[in-house]
């Protein structure tokens, strides 16, 4: 069935999709929110309140809200990125007006209690920590921190232990009244879920909501640069980034299947010339991530410590040819690829909740699935091969973590790319 949305006076959307023949349902809240609209003293903010959120309410406790969605069998989680933040539950269909009312009372009535806030600073500390021992996901905040220095879209999601243990209730309270707000925010479902009585349920739910747009965030400006980090372990991990096309630029198909053909599978250029024929690196591949107003190409890699120039510029050779003579039997591949990701999406409840709330959010509508693969069948080669092409003309950003002597700098990047 064709996905129904219905917009509330405070400008909450409501977006579902009736998927025949399932007994499940995915239900959640998508605010147009996360760690690139923070002030520089709310770093972290975005993902403590995330974390907050199932710590109490006026009507339940953290027990009660985790007692209350279990004993369904349902399941409560959420997550934080640059751009968004995300509550969201999977259950049995006829559970979701409880999926809802839970939904609406975290978001609406958290009591932020001081003690469970600083409960809770303390295990983000230690999440911080978590991630510093795990560098093949800290590599990825310095790419980013390099690619958009001293801006918030280049800051760690996280925070750092000073940031969050700064953040005090009253700084939540006012970070929820300024984003938190009806036209940020979209109530997704999908499965088996009935549009008119989830439009009535949050007209409910959400009635307090303010009607009022949040001040816009600070627009993106790319840089590039390098974020080394000296460290004994095994491996040297390298993210290499260039400037790339956000989400909203019609060329962002493009950017995606350059990124699927070149270093997007087992048969990739970067997979099989890297690892297959050198054996320099057990992982690599290449990513294109769109955000509202930029985006990043590059590839990921790790190696051994005397192997990383070899890497880097072999990587490189392998990208910079590929936009020079990329073939039609690999492009085939890549749109094969990017169409089944893409659209496997219409298969999960969950997957398909998270599609069309994020596209509301971006386009105030559903893109359907002959619409997504008619932009892909549209690409012809050239236009991929040029696409390829412009993404290299930006200065890099690199960042690696390891041991790092034997690295070439962003400036021998350039070069050798040039």
């Amino acid at each position: 069935m064709t996905p129904r949305i219905t917009q509330l006076p405070s400008g909450l959307r409501i977006v579902s999709h009736a998927m025949r023949d399932l007994e499940t349902a995915s239900v959640g809240a998508w605010v147009n929110a996360g760690a690139r609209h923070e002030l520089t003293h709310e770093h972290g903010l975005s993902h403590l309140l995330e974390h907050m959120a199932f710590k109490g309410t006026r009507q339940r406790s953290a027990q009660q809200i985790a007692e209350d969605m279990e004993s369904v069998g349902g399941e409560l989680n959420a997550s934080t990125s640059v751009e968004q933040t995300t509550y969201f539950a999977r259950l049995l269909s006829y559970d979701v007006p409880l999926a809802l009312d839970i939904l609406a009372d975290i978001l609406n009535e958290s009591v932020f209690d001081p003690h469970e806030l600083a409960r809770e600073q303390d295990v983000i500390v230690q999440e911080i920590g978590e991630n510093q021992d795990t560098p093949d996901e800290m590599v990825f905040d310095l790419m980013t921190q390099a690619a958009y220095p001293d801006q918030s879209i280049g800051r760690a999601i996280l925070g750092t232990p000073d940031t969050v243990k700064s953040l005090n209730r009253d700084a939540l309270i006012s970070y929820l009244k300024r984003h938190y707000t009806g036209p940020r925010m979209v109530i997704a479902a999908a499965g088996a879920v009935e549009h008119d009585r989830l439009v009535d349920q949050c007209a409910r739910l959400f009635e307090g909501l303010s009607p009022h747009q949040s001040a816009p965030y600070e627009p993106a400006a790319y840089q590039g640069g390098q974020m080394i980090l000296p460290k004994k372990i095994e491996q040297t991990h390298i993210a290499l980034s260039f400037n790339s096309v956000s989400f909203r630029d019609p060329r962002t198909y493009a950017a995606h299947l350059f990124a699927q053909a070149v270093g997007g599978g087992m048969s990739s250029r970067l997979y099989q010339s890297v690892r297959e024929q050198r054996g320099l690196a057990y992982s690599v591949y290449s990513f294109q991530w769109g955000y509202e107003d930029a985006g990043l190409f590059g590839f990921y890699a790790a190696t051994a410590p005397k192997d990383g120039k070899d890497l880097i510029r072999l990587s490189l050779d392998c990208i910079k040819e590929a936009s020079l003579n990329l073939s039609e039997q690999e492009l085939h591949r890549a749109k094969a690829q990017l169409k089944l990701s893409l659209l496997t999406a219409l298969e999960s409840p969950s997957a398909r909740t998270d599609q069309i709330a994020r596209h509301v959010l971006a386009f105030d509508r559903v893109i359907e699935r002959d619409e997504i693969i008619q932009n892909i069948d549209a690409l012809t080669l050239h236009d991929v091969r040029a696409m390829g092409q412009n993404l290299l003309t930006s200065r890099p950003s690199l960042a690696v973590i390891g041991p790092s002597k034997n690295m070439m700098s962003v400036e021998d990047i350039s070069a050798h790319i040039n």
